[in-house]
């Protein structure tokens, strides 16, 4: 693949391309065999979620989850490259008629490090402070449960040293670390025994972020869905912020390196890499929404 040209997979027509990627329409388990082996630097996908309701973007059952992911996880870890990184964000589900949780993810996880042979580089929390309080019979009928509002992400790689850059994601400071910057620090040992050295002063343009991701998705006005309703094409109804797949995108690649989305949905990963000036490859099932996620780019 020329870093130069736009992102094409071989014997597969895109149904649209931009300047570094392109959207294709399948299944991903088929389209992901023509990508050559390690040419990928990055997989960032929310595939459809372990849920006990259907869906009606096709999600599988707690039970069914992990058999029916493992195979695209073979094919994920040979397409990616020696240093890169697989994210994998997935929601809770509580089981069938009980206020009890379903364990899948965790399931998931230890066959995804035991068996296809992944390791857990660092576990993330995404945490969407505007979801709704759900599921409604534990939360608002009962009250017996409080909101569910945090994913996991599992942040998988193919070595115990993928690339990665914590200075790319860098947060403002806050507004008592600016005044430590400006007035000084002695250096002590806290209470807990941590030995705070006048090293702590020093200024690196920010803080490190933690492993909690706080983003809302509040997307209810955006130009893709009102490009979409105006064509009559139904957005995707669950899409995750862009914000999200700016930290991973930034954190993880350079200008050039190249991201794959197996399940796009409405092709957030692809709007982003685009911006930030990433390669990439997104795959959709539906046609409605790979049509739909065509608005997300301007014309």
């Amino acid at each position: 693949m020329n870093s130069q040209q736009t992102t094409h997979v071989t014997n597969f027509t895109p149904v649209y391309t931009q300047k570094y990627g392109s959207a294709y329409l399948g299944n991903c388990q088929e389209i992901i065999k023509a990508i050559p082996d390690n040419s990928i630097n990055l997989i960032l996908t929310s595939p459809p979620f372990a849920l006990t309701r259907k869906k009606e973007y096709g999600n599988e059952t707690a039970e069914k989850y992990i058999e029916w992911f493992l195979p695209f996880a073979y094919e994920f870890k040979r397409v990616l490259a020696k240093q890169g990184s697989f994210i994998l964000d997935l929601g809770g589900a509580y089981l069938p008629g009980n206020p009890i949780r379903s364990i899948y993810q965790y399931e998931l996880l230890v066959r995804l490090c035991k068996e296809v042979g992944f390791y857990l580089a660092q576990e993330f929390y995404h945490y969407n402070p505007a979801r709704l309080p759900t599921p409604a019979e534990w939360v608002t009928i009962r009250r017996i449960r409080v909101k569910d509002a945090v994913n996991v992400v599992w942040w998988l790689a193919k070595t115990t040293n993928p690339k990665a850059d914590n200075r790319k994601v860098l947060k403002p400071y806050s507004q008592s670390m600016k005044r430590l910057l400006k007035n000084g620090y002695k250096a002590q040992t806290r209470p807990s025994g941590h030995d705070i050295s006048d090293k702590f002063q020093k200024d690196n343009s920010g803080a490190i972020p933690p492993n909690l991701l706080e983003i809302a998705n509040t997307e209810s006005n955006s130009v893709y869905l009102r490009r979409c309703k105006a064509a009559g094409i139904k957005p995707h109804p669950a899409r995750f912020p862009q914000g999200f797949a700016e930290f991973f995108i930034k954190f993880l690649t350079d200008e050039g390196d190249v991201v794959l989305d197996p399940f796009a949905g409405s092709n957030t990963t692809g709007f982003v890499a685009e911006t930030l000036q990433r390669r990439w490859i997104s795959v959709e099932i539906n046609q409605d929404y790979i049509l739909g996620s065509r608005y997300r780019f301007s014309e």
